[in-house]
């Protein structure tokens, strides 16, 4: 072997001979012997030499070693003898490659397929002999026998060298024999590799595989209180709090009691521990129900019924019809023929159709037998776990052969069994192990933007106090050095205190007083923050599960908030990755229309307006009961298709006939009723419209179909399958009937125009016009065509493709010449328009959402074209898209150089639009101007002012820009907000007087780019994830396809680190756990796929448009009240402490507090917690239809306006001027005061009553100011708190008797008192309602005008500038192609192989011309023939829609918008402006048309 290692004639000789340990048990001769004979060989030395070398080792090795290192040198010998056997395989293929070229010519002669074909794109099964001598685990045949077991092995041993093994062996070597063989596995067990033996646990557990027991819970009830004690307070804040308690228990340092600390951090750690209770008792909850699964296995020779999580490696286990899958298992055998069985994997990758899995044909004879199934002792060799889905490398060893695994044999947990009855298999991956549990991700602590921000702010709090406590404890010490030292007889010193020598004395003081301090202002950031944060969390929680506006009857679900601590989340989300299949569709295919000889059918016209009627499920649609095989839930509500079906008319006949006979669909008779097997859904739906329109397929057999049309039965011999693959696009049936001949092909529009015959050019028009608007409404088109074949043609044809398939040079390209051959010169039959039916509102959703500023990418494991067909039916894409980009490539350099063309597009694009990068640089230079101010509409026509300077002639794809010169968003400041005002309410300024340029961007236009899962791993390389992240964030829609699960969670982890931005995941089912748990938001449906993504998610809800509530409405509600309440509460309690900092000026530094000690617990518990509480739950400044219909309200949420640092820090200004005057003016007026009865009042205990009094009063009149929304609830804990503190003042003070009792009743009685309050109140509120004026009349927010809009009762807006409706994608063209196709290759070889068939004819024989894959096929545009009188023509501009040309095949043709303009006449720059269009050294664009995929 090339680069291989020669192996010595020793090694070869080593390879023939048993184990030297197993020779040392059956007849005593000495294992050394053996052991040093390895070590000593060498590849040199010859047999001779190495027999008289070892006989010299014996006498060393036995007279030195002992028991311990004869061990360790047979393990090390064994080392190197298995890289000494590897050699030896290594040249023993290649001598065998050479033996299969010298019967190379014999094996041309072989046609017919091998037995061990596997479905589709899989290899051979071989199995090949295994020699004794191959690998310590084989397994002696006949293994049910011990005994003859015995024999067999010795048997063997003489046979390969008679003189190694004696005659007679004691029954006790044998089993001593035995039980090394047992033990031997682990001695060569690699990390590489897992080994399973089936049916014997005694093996496998030594290996200490996981079990099959699933645990996402994270506490037990012995460890919840330490583990969830210990996480709280890994939390800075309850950390921070608990080292104040312990400093308020000091009595030297404290002038508060532990009390005030102690019970608000219970309160908190308890209220925590309680929710975090409640959610891992619900995973113990899901846990237990999956758990608890009941399973079929095989125990000693029985079936027995078991759990799941008792379920174990090795085990066999039989699955049933419509069963889920419990564990990755090797498929042994199954009810149908030739080992198939059928599995749908929705939960694994999403798609719904049809699957088909082999086991190996040397154990389909196992059948349902349980004897033979717990005899078999198989042994499997495969990959360590891993999450790859779609790969699976092993070995089966069994009856001393070896047999190739992959992953066609293979069943994954969460596949569920679909029309098998019954399947066993043994286990090979469990619980953990298995590639779903592998996908699903690791469960992230999860916090919000808010959490993060306040985190940071508290480390500044703390900081500020640090440094405060340190300039005030300077203070006290200098004071104390200078003055407190003459006044010890009035303050005595304490007697910790040194007064021997004052400056040391003042030291200490000062240090006693910084720890005084530190607990006097801890109520800048109170415990009761936190407390107040928890609460309010949790009733917006359950504000969002009792929203009867999510709730769906369908199947009696409401939203649900799984978690309480994301909620204001919600209202800041910029990315949201959404799943396809489940997600944003119902995973229902139905015809829907179709056209027939340039005829289109399906819509219903009314007859006396002559308008379209749209179709609701009130419209009643076509009876269909007088056929026999109708179906039920079939719905058509176009009469005229049936009318020319009965009424015989060829063409309909020949459109039914062809979807009748061109599929791979399998049917069967099911309690007497005819029941459709396909392999894809959209198969499925063409041939169930035929059934229904009286072209019934009733049977097929490998080379003939039955079908039944009006009652009469006709049945064809088939010919030839010419099967569906991703390059070709198509596939192909030819049938014979009598005489006549007849291929039928179906499939993408482009590939079957560019192989019609001539003289269609009318019905092709005709039918291109119906393609285009079934596109435009987003349905999944395929065109059909077929060819009239005469004997002679068909017979050469036949023995050049024979010919063909024998080649062994070039098969694949002269097989796909001849399909190319005779799929030419069709006629064209028609075309059909099938719906992947969206769920209810997606469009709609998507488009406010959009709006909103809201970027959305859609990760799906479906193929490319249908993809992208769901991209175009939601609106996520859209036909005034400049380009859509199309990442296909398979290698890093591919991939790269794509990127790169791309990039140069979108240079290309922005630098020859109207105006530029110099409007945008104009329009930011301008000091009025706010560069958010650019305004969004929705036309697509391209205009020119006559005023403007002429700019260059536009690259193909031009987006469109038009200017406006005027002043109209001057002024606003409400930043993205400003074009719907505008819109609103109309431009209150002349756009004559002004001159400032503002720009009006269709937010249709732009660029979408569309990513393949092959190119997607080179696109998150470290080298190329910086390029794609700069094209991902210039597109306006994203789309993965054919991506893993854990690609997903990586496409979520890499925008979160690289973009820094808050991300959404929704999905729903167990493909999409870990993109889930990846993002910062998880949200899961409960659909048809189960509740894995449910149970994995932060909020669930059961249809995706109830995303746009959940964001649009309770999250930015949840953002604006939390940020609103955040907001208030540093205001207030900054209010409150930092009076403690103004007195302190006056009492020498002494920590002495101005309130009252009582007043300093109670004040955020009692007095001012229920106002902010109620601001944080009920709090909106617009409504929920509002919010809905102005999405960019949400737009403050993806900026963080609306708390942040700069907000934060407004708030300790407004907090610290409030304490200023809130103390200076009271203290100003009660220093040496007197009543009017001649009393002294400047005491400090009225001073301190007073301030409290005039602090409660003001809150009170700034929450008031802070409410825009006011409730019940509002005004009863506002004005109750107001109340309720001078209630619990007088029963404190005088009911138990605190120390300042009298002290606010006297004030009260004066006269000062009240005007002191007064004039305090209003001097604090004055500035706030001046600015409240201030912004509400120069800068009004989006929020603030439709308040104004609501009281003025003005009723109109312009709904198509501000977001697109779901009607609107009705009745457009598109010139896109609407191909979408979810079948794979394969099926139609299986078909013809007859393997798939329970019964076969007698007179069966291989067709030949099965379609093979790679076919590389060069497609043509078709858009000419439209001509230019297809094209909509407009006065104010015309829509530039791109055209999809193959540019990568075809450049040379000119499709560019401008040339298209031109040619109209309607654009500018002449000849210049074709030619620019068409040139050659543009930029290639990845069109929508060109939708090659591949199959992972």
């Amino acid at each position: 072997m090339i680069g291989g290692r020669r192996c010595s004639e020793a090694a070869r000789r080593l390879r023939r001979r048993p184990d030297t340990l197993e020779l040392s048990v059956l007849d005593g001769q000495p294992m050394e012997t053996e052991l040093q004979e390895d070590n000593e060989r060498t590849p040199a030395t010859g047999a001779e030499n190495g027999n008289e070398s070892g006989t010299e080792a014996v006498e060393a090795s036995c007279s030195a070693s002992s028991k311990r290192t004869r061990w360790f040198q047979f393990a090390r010998s064994s080392k190197n003898r298995r890289k000494r056997l590897r050699c030896d395989e290594d040249e023993e293929v290649v001598q065998q490659d050479r033996r299969n070229s010298d019967v190379e010519g014999s094996r041309r002669a072989c046609l017919a397929q091998p037995e061990g074909m596997n479905i589709g794109s899989s290899t051979q099964t071989i199995a090949t002999p295994l020699m004794v001598g191959d690998s310590f685990y084989s397994l002696a045949p006949g293994g049910g026998n011990p005994s003859a077991n015995k024999s067999d092995d010795q048997e063997l041993y003489k046979q390969r060298d008679p003189s190694l093994v004696s005659e007679s062996k004691s029954v006790p070597s044998m089993r001593r024999l035995s039980q090394i063989r047992r033990r031997r596995s682990s001695y060569y067990f690699s990390e590489n590799e897992r080994r399973i033996r089936a049916n014997d646990k005694e093996f496998n557990a030594q290996f200490k595989y996981h079990n099959n027991y699933i645990k996402t819970s994270k506490y037990s009830l012995f460890t919840f209180l330490p583990f969830n004690l210990l996480e709280q307070f890994q939390r800075l804040a309850n950390f921070y709090f608990l080292c104040l308690l312990v400093l308020q228990l000091i009595p030297a340092i404290s002038s508060l009691t532990p009390v005030t600390t102690a019970i608000p951090l219970i309160g908190v750690l308890t209220l925590t521990a309680v929710k975090d209770a409640y959610d891992d008792i619900q995973r113990h909850i899901s846990d237990s129900q999956v758990n608890n699964r009941k399973s079929k296995t095989l125990r000693n020779g029985k079936l027995v019924e078991a759990k799941w999580s008792e379920v174990q490696v090795g085990d066999v286990i039989r699955l049933d019809n419509n069963q889920f899958v419990a564990a990755d298992t090797l498929l042994l055998s199954t009810s149908e023929p030739n080992g198939l069985c059928f599995i749908e994997t929705a939960e694994l990758d999403g798609e719904t159709n049809l699957k088909a899995k082999q086991c190996l044909t040397e154990t389909i004879e196992l059948g349902d037998r349980h004897d033979l199934l717990w005899n078999f002792n198989g042994e499997i060799i495969c990959e360590r776990p891993n999450n790859l889905l779609n790969k699976f490398d092993g070995t089966l060893i069994w009856r001393g052969q070896r047999f190739a695994l992959d992953n066609e044999k293979i069943l994954l947990r969460g596949c569920v069994l679909r029309n098998t009855q019954w399947c066993y298999g043994v286990v090979v991956f469990a619980g953990v192990d298995t590639k779903l549990m592998q996908n699903s991700g690791k469960t992230q602590f999860k916090s919000t933007g808010v959490d993060r921000l306040l985190n940071f702010i508290i480390i500044g709090i703390v900081l500020f106090l640090v440094s405060i406590c340190a300039l005030f404890a300077i203070g006290c010490a200098i004071w104390e050095g200078l003055i407190g030292q003459h006044f010890q007889l009035y303050l005595p010193w304490e007697h910790i205190i040194p007064k021997d020598y004052i400056p040391t004395g003042a030291t200490v003081i000062g240090l006693l007083v910084f720890f005084s301090y530190a607990i006097v202002l801890n109520t800048v950031v109170p415990i009761s923050l936190y407390v107040s944060v928890e609460v309010i969390r949790f009733v917006q929680s359950f504000l969002i599960n009792w929203d009867e506006e999510m709730y769906y009857p369908t199947t009696n679900t409401y939203a649900k908030a799984r978690t309480t601590t994301l909620n204001e989340e919600l209202g800041q989300i910029q990315y949201i990755f959404s799943d396809k299949t489940g997600t944003l569709t119902q995973n229902i295919m139905t015809f829907n229309k179709c056209s027939i000889n340039g005829r289109s059918y399906g819509d219903v016209i009314d007859l006396r307006t002559g308008e379209l009627v749209e179709i609701t499920e009130a419209l009643q649609s076509v009876d269909f009961s007088a056929n026999p095989h109708h179906e039920s839930d079939f719905r058509w509500y176009d009469r005229s298709l049936l009318d020319a079906v009965r009424s015989d008319e060829e063409h309909s006949h020949v459109f039914f006939r062809l979807l009748a006979l061109c599929h791979t669909v399998m049917a069967e008779t099911v309690d007497g009723k005819l029941e459709y097997q396909a392999q894809s859904p959209d198969e499925a739906a063409l041939v169930s419209a035929a059934r229904n329109f009286g072209f019934v397929f009733r049977t097929r057999t490998p080379n003939s179909i039955t079908i039944e049309v009006m009652g009469k039965t006709e049945e064809y011999e088939l010919l030839n399958i010419l099967d569906f693959n991703n390059v070709r696009k198509r596939m192909s049936v030819i049938l014979r009937r009598g005489d006549s001949m007849v291929l039928y092909c179906k499939g993408a529009d482009n590939v079957i125009y560019d192989r019609l015959h001539g003289g269609q050019e009318d019905l092709k028009a005709r039918t291109q016009d119906h393609l285009n608007k079934f596109a435009g409404e987003g349905l999944r088109t395929l065109a059909l065509a077929e060819r009239r074949l005469t004997e002679q043609y068909y017979n050469d044809w036949r023995s050049r493709q024979q010919e063909a398939a024998l080649s062994m040079d070039a098969r694949e390209q002269k097989l796909n010449a001849i399909y190319e051959e005779i799929e030419s010169e069709m006629q064209l039959v028609g075309v059909t328009a099938i719906e992947d039916k969206l769920q209810d509102g997606v469009p709609k959703s998507i488009a406010n959402l959009q709006n909103a500023g809201i970027k959305i990418w859609v990760l799906t494991g479906d193929k490319q074209e249908t993809a992208i067909n769901i991209g175009y039916s939601c609106q996520l894409l859209t036909d005034e898209l400049a380009d859509v980009f199309i990442v296909d490539g398979n290698s890093v350099e591919e991939v790269e150089k794509q990127l790169r063309q791309f990039k140069e597009s979108i240079k290309i694009y922005n630098r020859f639009r109207p105006g530029g990068f110099d409007a945008f640089d104009r329009l930011n230079s301008d000091s009025n101007m706010d560069p958010l101010s650019v305004t969004m509409t929705q036309t697509s026509a391209f205009m020119q002012e006559t005023n403007l300077p002429p700019t260059p002639p536009p690259p193909p794809a031009i987006s469109v820009v038009t200017f406006r010169w005027d002043e109209k968003n001057k002024d606003n400041k409400g930043g993205p907000d400003s074009a719907e005002c505008n819109d609103l309410f109309g431009d209150e300024k002349g756009s004559d007087d002004g001159g400032t340029a503002s720009i009006v961007v269709d937010e249709n236009t732009g660029f979408a780019l569309v990513v393949n899962g092959h190119s997607l791993v080179h696109c998150l390389s470290p080298e190329l994830e910086n390029k794609f992240l700069d094209i991902a964030s210039q597109c306006k829609a994203v789309i993965c396809c054919r991506v893993t699960p854990l690609q997903k969670a990586l496409v979520v982890e890499l925008i979160k680190r690289a973009k820094n931005a808050v991300t959404l995941a929704i999905g729903d089912g167990a493909n999409d756990v870990s993109m889930i748990k990846a993002a910062h938001i998880g949200v899961g449906i409960s659909g048809q796929e189960g509740l894995q993504a449910v149970l994995s998610s932060d909020y669930s809800i059961a249809q995706f448009r109830y995303l746009e509530r959940l964001l649009l409405v309770h999250g930015r509600w949840s953002y604006y009240r939390m940020c609103k309440f955040l907001r208030y509460f540093f205001y207030k309690n900054f209010a409150f402490t930092l009076c403690h900092c103004w007195y302190s000026l006056f009492c020498g530094f002494s920590a002495q507090t101005v309130f009252d000690p009582m007043f300093i617990s109670v004040y955020n518990l009692f007095y001012t917690s229920l106002p902010v509480l109620a601001l944080g739950v009920f709090e909106q400044d617009v409504s929920d239809k509002n919010s809905l219909e102005f999405p960019r309200l949400y737009t403050p949420g993806l900026k963080s306006e609306l708390f942040n640092i700069r907000e934060f820090i407004y708030s300790v200004l407004h907090g610290a001027f409030t304490s200023l005057v809130l103390f200076l003016i009271p203290y100003g007026v009660y220093k040496d005061g007197v009543s009017a009865n001649g009393f002294i009042v400047s005491d400090h205990m009225t001073l301190g009553a007073v301030v409290a009094t005039i602090l409660i009063v003001d809150n009170t009149a700034q929450i008031s100011l802070y409410t825009s929304y006011w409730t019940v609830v509002n005004h009863v804990t506002i004005w109750g708190s107001l109340v309720w503190y001078f209630v619990l003042d007088y029963f404190y003070n005088y009911v138990i008797g605190g120390p300042y009792v009298g002290s606010l009743t006297q004030a009260m009685k004066d006269l000062t008192f009240w005007v002191t309050m007064l004039i305090t109140v209003m001097a604090l509120v004055a500035p706030v309602l001046a600015y409240k004026f201030y912004l509400l009349d120069v800068h009004p927010s989006l929020s603030d005008k439709i308040r104004q809009k609501s009281l003025k009762k003005i009723h109109s807006r312009a709904s198509s500038d501000v977001r697109r409706t779901a009607s609107s994608r009705r009745g457009r063209r598109s010139v896109r192609s609407g191909y979408a196709f979810a079948h794979q290759e394969g099926f139609g070889r299986l078909i013809t192989s007859g393997k798939i068939m329970h019964k076969l004819p007698q007179d069966f024989a291989f067709p030949l011309g099965l379609g093979t894959k790679k076919t590389q096929v060069l497609h043509n545009n078709l858009n000419s023939v439209d001509g230019p009188n297809s094209k909509t023509n407009n006065v104010t501009g015309q829509h530039m829609v791109n055209n999809n040309t193959n540019m990568r095949q075809n450049q040379n043709q000119n499709h560019s918008s401008m040339a298209d303009i031109t040619a109209d006449g309607r654009g500018h720059g002449g000849d210049d402006g074709r030619g620019s269009g068409g040139s050659d050294d543009m930029s290639p664009r990845a069109p929508c048309q060109d939708l090659d995929t591949i199959n992972l």
